[in-house]
């Protein structure tokens, strides 16, 4: 019996031991056989996981975190060095018990928890909680075969840096929004809370916002002369008035720009000088996170958490048939590097030039920002060969949308720059001088694939086609065309160019951006308004509270120094204890005189001539998260609400009913028929009074990216709906 159990083990023990892998524990023949455990966070990743590993291998999730800070109190000893008092969250009872039981029966138990600090984190709070005395901690940067083998054979410990980097942003957040909500709750409204982050954010738009109504606009004018070859009706092209006497010319009002109108009349015109150079655009750097979620939102009209839940999807794995099974697409989504591997990069140069040719393949290298982490690579597709097409069958709308975007970034960033022939021209006439910039692509390159989302005039400036000119050449002006424009204040931040604002100032990092963006909306400080960010009443006082009595927690600088101290404590250069107690000293000063000088403020709800229909009581306008609405004044007893209805003065034109403007369940603005549910036309585009002048159509004001909004014919875009303007003073 014992030689046939030694040779069974010692097949067992064959069977296991692959390339350096753990095997199956020798008692499989005595007993229940012991498997190898890996442990994730998601169940997805958990199944993608098991089905292309061997069998050997047991897979469980932890269904993210299993340990926190109490919820309803502040968990944290401050008097003993900041230790943090961790409980089981709720509801996790049946999952650890579970994981314990695997435990049990495992040889050697991996901790595959996300490569961050809060998949480090995680793995820490997994290795307490489970009393693991020797943990294996491994990173699947993808969710592949290949990767995950090549993780197996290389376990490391826990990086106590990084759980102590989590564990100091947790704590700061703990203190900043349990000493300063109550606070808020008792001097200005109960449920107002303030973070440490969030606050911050919320600061940037407030003070755009009162940019924004600071500014003045200024007028100023622009001529545009119709210009063509003598006697070639198909050589047309436009030129700017740029200079006058070889100065640069500003036309600030309509007679200045009446007066050089008549200067003009009867003027000739001739080439005065002709410019040639060569304009090389270089390919665009892979995605990051914040460059993935801006370009999501503006390319794809997706918020940010939207393309976060999708990426993540996409990282853990799609199952795509027999013939490669489930298998991540992506490499992991929170990174805030543009690196890729020299595996990658060599892929992409073998499909480029197999697929495009071997001109088309680049040499960039795209550098890493500074003071970027660099943990990670570069957003990429696991598989070059895995073309949006190949996948298309398989992936939901979204899926193949962002999947699509990734695949193709990352091929442009791999390609050669593309080439321009640019041609600037200038015109002289009389003592002015005129200026127009003809641009022609050589050699298309990276765009042959792919082209960065831009602004719409910037994207087309330039892009025009000149007849061939030679310099001394006379041309006829067929038109002069002075036309008014005014100064625009900067815009409202869009999700996209918020999460652009937070990077570009250090504040937060890959894993928080998405956060950010969607608590300051849940918390009511801020709302969306034609996809851009207003604050409330509520969100501006708060602000000014903090800004007057909390300075340094909503002061951009000192945000992002204490960014740079977690980056130093996850890199083993700075004590995290040492870095809390250096924060909350003079926090707690500052807290004190707060709670000692902040006024009470009181904010009144709009009043309303309607009555409640249910109680009687007046009805009040409120604020909430997607805007104003209307109220019984009675609320919590009285929960009746109902929409603003605002009129846009256009009228239907299904039925001839008034248009208002709506909010969908999601809080997006869209035009509707007043006589809803008889008619059910709606608009997502604000709908005008006017009518086409062209069909009679109703027209739409079409809100171009980064412009204001442009008239267009709701039946035919090409239909010219635009009203003239006078050139006169105003």
């Amino acid at each position: 019996m014992m030689q046939i159990t030694a040779r069974a083990r010692a097949r067992s023990s064959a069977r296991g031991a692959v390339e350096g892998l753990p095997g199956l524990d020798p008692g499989g023949i005595l007993g229940p056989v012991k498997k190898p455990l890996i442990i994730v966070e998601s169940p997805t990743k958990a199944r993608t996981i098991k089905k292309f590993l061997p069998a050997r291998y047991a897979v469980k999730a932890s269904v993210g975190h299993v340990r926190d800070l109490p919820k309803s109190t502040l968990g944290v000893d401050v008097e003993h060095d900041f230790t943090p008092k961790y409980l089981t969250i709720k509801g996790k009872g049946d999952v650890i018990k579970e994981l314990r039981g695997a435990v049990k029966g495992a040889t050697d138990v991996y901790l595959a928890t996300d490569p961050d600090r809060e998949g480090e984190a995680i793995a820490w709070h997994l290795a307490e909680l489970l009393k693991l005395p020797e943990p294996k901690r491994i990173e699947l940067h993808e969710i592949t075969k290949e990767a995950a083998l090549a993780a197996l054979k290389h376990p490391h410990v826990i990086d106590m840096g990084r759980v102590n980097a989590q564990q100091a942003r947790r704590i700061l957040d703990r203190l900043v929004g349990y000493k300063i909500s109550p606070l808020l709750w008792s001097k200005v409204r109960s449920g107002l809370s303030a973070g440490r982050v969030q606050s911050v954010a919320v600061k940037l738009i407030v003070d755009r916002e009162r940019e924004i109504e600071a500014f003045v606009p200024k007028e100023y004018w622009t001529i545009t002369a119709f210009l063509e070859k003598a006697r070639q009706d198909d050589a047309s092209f436009t030129a700017d008035l740029v200079s006058h006497r070889g100065e640069k010319l500003e036309i600030g009002g309509g007679e200045q720009a009446q007066a050089i109108a008549r200067a003009l009349e009867g003027a000739a015109y001739r080439v005065s000088s002709i410019k040639r150079r060569e304009v090389r655009r270089n390919p665009p750097a892979p995605f990051t996170t914040s460059t993935l979620q801006q370009e999501a939102s503006r390319r794809l009209k997706m918020r940010v958490r939207r393309a976060m839940q999708v990426a993540q999807s996409l990282y853990e794995g799609v199952d795509l048939g027999a013939s490669e099974g489930t298998v991540g697409l992506i490499t992991y989504m929170r990174t805030d590097s543009t690196r890729i591997s020299d595996q990658a990069r060599d892929a992409a140069r073998e499909f480029i030039a197999g697929t495009y040719g071997e001109q088309f393949h680049g040499t960039t290298r795209h550098r890493v920002r500074e003071g970027a982490q660099d943990a990670h690579e570069a957003i990429r597709p696991t598989s070059v060969l895995r073309t949006p097409e190949r996948v298309a069958g398989l992936l939901r709308r979204d899926e193949l949308r962002l999947y699509t975007m990734i695949w193709e970034r990352f091929v442009a960033s791999q390609m050669a720059a593309a080439l321009f022939d640019q041609t600037i021209v200038d015109v002289a006439a009389a003592e002015y001088g005129f200026r127009t910039t003809g641009t022609v692509m050589r050699f298309a390159g990276f765009t042959r694939v792919y082209e960065e989302t831009r602004e719409e005039d910037a994207a087309t400036k330039g892009r025009v086609r000149l007849p061939d000119l030679n310099e001394g050449e006379p041309l006829e002006c067929r038109k002069l065309e002075p036309k008014q424009h005014f100064t625009e204040p900067p815009p409202r931040y869009t999700e996209a160019a918020l999460v652009k604002a937070l990077e570009d100032n250090g504040i937060g990092r890959p894993s928080t951006y998405s956060t950010i963006v969607e608590t300051i909306q849940a918390r009511g400080y801020v709302m969306q308004q034609e996809r851009r960010f207003v604050p409330t009443p509520i969100g501006a006082a708060v602000n000014d509270l903090l800004v007057e009595h909390f300075p340094k927690i909503v002061n951009l600088d000192f945000t992002a120094r204490m960014e740079g101290d977690l980056d130093r404590v996850a890199e083993g250069h700075e004590d995290w204890i040492g870095l809390l107690r250096r924060f909350y000293g003079p926090f707690e000063s500052e807290l004190e005189e707060a709670q000692e000088k902040l006024p009470r403020l009181e904010l009144r709800d709009e009043p309303t001539d309607e009555v409640c229909p249910a109680c009687g009581r007046p009805m009040v306008i409120k604020h909430g998260r997607f805007g104003k609405f209307i109220s019984c004044s009675g609320y919590p007893e009285c929960k009746t609400t109902k929409p603003i209805v605002k009129e846009t003065g256009a009228a239907c034109p299904k039925c001839g009913g008034a248009i208002v403007e709506r909010r969908s369940k999601k809080g997006r603005v869209f035009y509707g028929c007043g006589n809803y549910p008889k008619c059910d036309f709606i608009s997502w585009d604000a709908v005008v009074p006017e009518r086409c002048p062209v069909c009679g159509s109703h027209v739409i004001a079409k809100t171009r990216r980064g412009g204001s909004p442009q008239l267009q014919c709701a039946a035919d875009r090409d239909h010219d709906v635009a009203p003239p303007v006078s050139a006169t003073s105003s």
